[in-house]
């Protein structure tokens, strides 16, 4: 399984006190790490021969899943938490009162554990976040010792063994009815379609026949400086100046900064003049985090 990237849900130029090269950067190097380690383990873990490879490399590779998976997880929800004006809402603030004692006592406990943290999730590895576990395995010697003393193989056996699969089965189809945690998705802009940044670098890879153009605005190239690899980056303030070097047979897509905003305008016009034009959702930050190419703009 490939996990893909996801696109930025807030807009950073719109953050208070937060600047845009922090956000670009938590987005394209630590999100986008995760994401890159968390395919590098997928990739080692199906290529494994699980009956003979060592226990302690098993351990440390499914570890270190866990690790990105919950990381990539816990980034895409961090960024899709930020976007508003840091007002509680009537019905959270009765809910955390409720829960809480008060919408004062919860803001308090989560400043101070954040304070405490430094971080989240202890390395993401608790759990699998928004998982619902339906099957466990007690791993803890006192699980098993003073039946099976250090023979740890031995009692995973005899445990399999003993799996109830008609209550397992139940609880499966009760955690299935739990609602999925509300998609990250972008602002829809008319009937314009997105595209994923993975499935455009396939296109790019195949050879297939498509236009890519990067249309961030001249302001946030001059400052940055750097361009995918193989993509022209054309000026959206000057689209009708050279909307004709575009072929209309050949598929079209435009990106911009974060993939929403210019990039969706963009695809937008192109569209209403008669090209088969998509925006890339993730955007310039997205190519990066997914560890595109680069090169710097002649």
């Amino acid at each position: 399984m490939r996990y893909k990237l996801k696109p930025f849900q807030c807009r950073p130029w719109t953050l208070s006190y937060l600047s845009v090269k922090l956000i670009e950067s938590h987005y394209e190097n630590n999100y986008g790490g995760a994401l890159r380690r968390l395919n590098a383990i997928t990739e080692q873990l199906e290529s494994l021969d699980f009956a003979n490879t060592p226990g302690h490399v098993l351990n440390g590779l499914k570890r270190e899943e866990l690790v990105a998976l919950n990381s990539t997880l816990l980034h895409e929800l961090y960024f899709a938490s930020m976007g508003g004006d840091g007002q509680p809402t009537k019905a959270m603030s009765e809910i955390l009162a409720r829960d809480f004692g008060s919408f004062d006592r919860w803001r308090a406990e989560f400043r101070a554990m954040g304070y405490a943290l430094g971080g989240y999730a202890a390395e993401h590895s608790l759990c699998v976040a928004s998982g619902v576990p339906i099957l466990a395995l007690d791993m803890y010697e006192h699980a098993y010792h003073m039946d099976f003393g250090a023979n740890a193989r031995a009692y995973v056996d005899t445990f399999l063994r003993n799996v109830d699969w008609p209550a397992l089965e139940l609880r499966y189809e009760d955690a299935a009815k739990v609602p999925a945690p509300r998609l990250l998705e972008q602002p829809e802009f008319g009937d314009v379609q997105g595209i994923g940044v993975e499935e455009v670098k396939e296109m790019m890879a195949a050879g297939k026949p498509v236009q890519v153009i990067d249309v961030r605005p001249r302001a946030a190239v001059s400052r940055l400086q750097d361009i995918a690899e193989g993509v022209q980056w054309r000026d959206p303030e000057q689209l009708k100046e050279w909307i004709g070097e575009l072929s209309k047979s050949e598929p079209v897509v435009v990106y911009c900064a974060y993939g929403f905003h210019v990039g969706c305008k963009t695809a937008i016009k192109l569209r209403e003049a008669g090209f088969d034009a998509k925006y890339m959702n993730s955007g310039h930050s997205g190519w990066k985090a997914s560890g595109g190419a680069m090169k710097l703009q002649p």
